[in-house]
């Protein structure tokens, strides 16, 4: 098969772990590299074998380039976008999609105009762990799911992060930093969400930095650090969700578990691909570790950029897609345009999802098209 080839915009933590998984790719070959500061693009590229390094604005202009990987700061994922797919590419972006839903829908309106694909982290759905539990609940562990709950509890970034500036920026904050593994998980596992009801607040105005040339640093937070709150899935299921960068003593929740008419499901950790799953039924006592239905390691960032590349190669529909992320992306507003509100916040993006005869989510047009 011919490989795709990719560029890569953004050299920062999170590259290395594209670049390692698809290095092994048989369907993308990472071309060119390019960072604001090129510095950065010029040692990965140094690490990792890569002959091509670029200023961002080259990158675009290569005629010989099929797909842009944008791994820059949330704050500049809506302008990349557009400008990956304004030179005629398709585009894959880590999570979020971007920071205002005005901007996602304007990605998602040119990549149609342009007959363009975009693809959207996270992808960890499609590891082991999350596959496995998708799989449970189709073949009926558990039931029907009527409830679920997720948690992620736990200090801010500035404990470990030398530059956590942006995570209290805004587009940042634990519900844009991992609100889309959970979400998506979420989504994957129980369909669409037809609304939300949620609080979110800050309760402290400033963060420390602990490590790094900065710490001891002050950085002011401009964006809420807890988030609690209730979606309701367009299937019936209703969910509770906790997101916290406020919990220094840590926490014994769970990450997420589904609750069916028969049994339980406890899930691994959605920010790994992999992971125990268990399952607990209705009668028994002891808890159940399911065989994982995949292998897949802790960490295999790019499974869904290869997914969708094998679409653009064969046709059908990709699954990490745009318009998934969109949906997750509309849910984390949600989440504080109803407490800003005080009100249920409807979602207008789930009438454009559809969960599948195998039990995955995909766009309703591409169901009525088969």
């Amino acid at each position: 098969m011919t490989k795709m080839k990719l560029g890569i915009i953004g050299c920062g933590n999170i590259s290395p772990a594209y670049l390692t998984y698809l290095s092994q790719s048989d369907v993308i070959q990472v071309h060119a590299l390019a960072d604001l500061l090129p510095e950065k693009a010029k040692e990965r590229a140094e690490e990792y074998g890569i002959a091509n390094v670029c200023t961002v604005e080259e990158l675009l202009e290569r005629q010989d380039m099929d797909l842009i990987l944008n791994l820059t700061i949330p704050s500049s994922h809506a302008s990349v976008n557009l400008s990956a797919l304004n030179s005629g590419k398709h585009v894959y972006v880590e999570k979020p999609l971007s920071v205002s839903l005005a901007d996602a829908r304007a990605t998602l309106d040119l990549a149609a105009s342009k007959h363009l694909r975009v693809g959207c982290a996270p992808d960890t759905f499609l590891g082991a762990g999350i596959e496995t539990s998708r799989r449970a609940i189709q073949d009926g562990w558990i039931g029907k799911p009527v409830a679920a709950t997720a948690f992620m509890m736990g200090a801010g970034p500035e404990d470990w992060h030398p530059n956590p500036d942006f995570f209290y920026a805004e587009g940042g904050g634990p519900m844009f930093d991992m609100g889309p593994y959970y979400l998506t998980a979420l989504v994957q596992l129980l369909g669409p969400i037809s609304r939300i009801s949620g609080s979110a607040g800050s309760p402290l105005p400033e963060r420390v930095i602990q490590s790094g040339p900065r710490a001891g640093q002050s950085i002011p937070v401009r964006t809420a650090t807890h988030y609690s709150g209730t979606l309701d899935f367009v299937g019936g299921a209703i969910g509770t969700m906790v997101m916290s960068f406020d919990i220094p003593g840590g926490s014994t929740l769970p990450w997420i578990e589904i609750y069916g008419t028969k049994g339980t499901l406890s899930l691994p950790d959605p920010n790994y691909f992999n992971g125990e799953v268990k399952v607990r039924r209705h009668g028994s006592q002891e808890w159940e570790v399911l065989a994982p239905v995949l292998k897949s390691g802790p960490n295999e960032r790019g499974r869904g950029l290869e997914d969708m590349a094998r679409a653009i190669f064969e046709g059908g529909e990709h699954q990490a897609s745009g318009i998934v992320a969109y949906h997750v992306l509309e849910a984390m507003h949600a989440f504080e345009q109803s407490s800003r509100e005080g009100r249920h916040v409807e979602l207008g993006s789930a009438g454009r999802l559809q969960v599948d005869k195998d039990g995955r989510l995909v766009e309703a047009r591409a169901i009525e098209m088969k």
